[in-house]
């Protein structure tokens, strides 16, 4: 993974006065991860506008709320965590390693600035909104909160006529865009270890998911065993990029591994997804009337959606959001679409997978005493990493990586899962839409490799 090394580097004891801060412009909050954050003057600025105080109406976990009550946190005070952990990363690195880095006070402004404006591009409940709702309205035109995030950069530094060297903002929208799939050439010529700290690329280890992997498990009642304060002492710059003594193998594992869990348990909760499906369909009968379109392609517009979307589409008198009101009133009820059944794709059958949808079920169809439609049923496709999709995060070919028989036997086999999950948007036809879902596994794969039989309660409800 370019990320070990085996001798630790001399310790340089003393921060340069430059880097001192001066206090009387600064402010302080107490936050729950990490206790007291320090928010220094030109940070301020962003912070006290409207466009990112919206972040406090964006919930981190978007609809996971309504299955795991404690996961009401929000993406402002996630940026505010990840804006430290960030300063802290870059100034233990200056600590010690600063005479070989060069590390400048230019470099931690810039590097904490990109932590706390990373997600500034999100929309309402967070990924569903980019992965599950705007795919189905753009007709192919690809959109990422990570490339609305550099734009509102923009936005609002022109906005608010924020004094900023304009340098510096084109580090931070690159430091933004560094591990997404349209990450720029970094225009620094050197340093190039500083685009690891927020969205690391190379390897998926960053402050970003040191900050919500603690956060996300806490606000969600599981326990954590993952300790990212350990690699924040023990990270080092080699070759111009930041790397991992060999003895914290376990802990980087440890890292991907609750990541991995929290997937499996939280953000892809059956529940969770059935929830996100409706709101998806609540959405698609709603977006014309909000014209969201128009909206996700301009900042000056986009930064008014949030999370209380849902809120005005389920008080909103219009008769043509009716029904879109409609299943609202079905999720406040929890009268949820019915979860038939699901099953892992076969690992020799990933690379090739195509994703499933309703028509691939309704066509399944052999015999029932009712005809389905595609508007009955409704399919996720779930994929659950490590980070990096079928690779494995801890292998890289460059500096030097460990064989997995040197560390430990239980690690996994496998990278990646892919499930499909089928759901029925009527009670009545849970039977009828199981028993197509069968069909097709056994179509598809010549067996029917489910995770469990539907329950008969299930079938026969009516």
């Amino acid at each position: 993974m370019g990320a070990y090394f085996d001798e630790e580097f001399p310790l340089s004891h003393q921060l340069s006065s430059s880097f001192s801060r001066d206090r009387r412009f600064s402010k302080q909050v107490r936050d729950n991860v990490h206790g007291s954050i320090d928010l220094d003057p030109l940070f301020l600025k962003f912070i006290d506008t409207e466009q990112f105080q919206r972040l406090r109406d964006l919930k981190q976990l978007g609809l996971a709320y309504m299955v795991y009550p404690g996961a009401v946190h929000s993406r402002f005070e996630h940026s505010l965590g990840v804006y430290w952990l960030a300063g802290q990363a870059v100034e233990k690195l200056q600590i010690y390693q600063g005479s070989e880095l060069g590390i400048e006070p230019f470099d931690i402004q810039t590097v904490k600035l990109a932590g706390l404006l990373h997600d500034v591009g999100h929309g309402p409940y967070s990924h569903v909104f980019e992965r599950e709702f705007l795919p189905r309205v753009l007709n192919g035109f690809k959109w990422s909160h990570e490339e609305m995030s550099v734009r509102m950069v923009d936005y609002i530094v022109d906005q608010h006529y924020i004094d900023i060297n304009p340098d510096s903002v084109k580090r931070v929208k690159e430091m933004i865009l560094a591990s997404s799939d349209i990450a720029p050439q970094k225009s620094a010529q050197e340093k190039h270890f500083l685009y690891d700290i927020v969205a690391n690329g190379r390897n998926g280890i960053d402050v970003d998911k040191f900050d919500y992997i603690v956060r996300d498990c806490r606000a969600c009642g599981l326990g954590c065993s993952f300790q990212f304060e350990r690699l924040m002492e023990t990270m080092r710059v080699m070759g111009d990029e930041i790397c991992y003594p060999a003895k914290d193998y376990l802990t980087i594992s440890k890292l991907f591994l609750t990541r991995a869990d929290l997937h499996r348990t939280v953000y892809t909760h059956a529940k969770v997804k059935a929830i996100e499906l409706m709101f998806v369909d609540v959405m698609l009968q709603a977006q014309g009337f909000f014209n969201i379109l128009a909206q996700v392609n301009d900042p000056a517009e986009y930064w008014k959606l949030d999370d209380t979307i849902l809120k005005s589409i389920e008080t909103a008198p219009d008769e043509e959001l009716q029904e879109s009101r409609d299943l609202i009133l079905r999720i406040r009820r929890r009268d949820l679409y019915q979860f038939c059944n699901q099953y892992a794709v076969p690992k020799e059958e990933l690379e090739h997978f195509k994703e499933v949808t309703p028509q691939d079920i309704v066509c399944s169809q052999i015999t029932s005493g009712v005809t389905l439609k595609e508007e009955d049923v409704a399919v996720s496709n779930v994929k659950i990493d490590l980070t990096r999709g079928r690779e494995n995060p801890l292998e890289s070919e460059e500096k030097f990586s460990i064989s997995e028989d040197r560390i430990s036997h239980l690690l996994p086999a496998s990278y990646q899962d892919t499930i499909v999950r089928v759901y029925s948007k009527k009670p009545e036809l849970v039977g009828a839409i199981s028993e197509a879902f069968e069909n097709f596994q056994l179509k598809t794969y010549g067996i029917k490799p489910q995770v469990h039989a539907t329950p008969e309660k299930k079938k026969r409800r009516r």
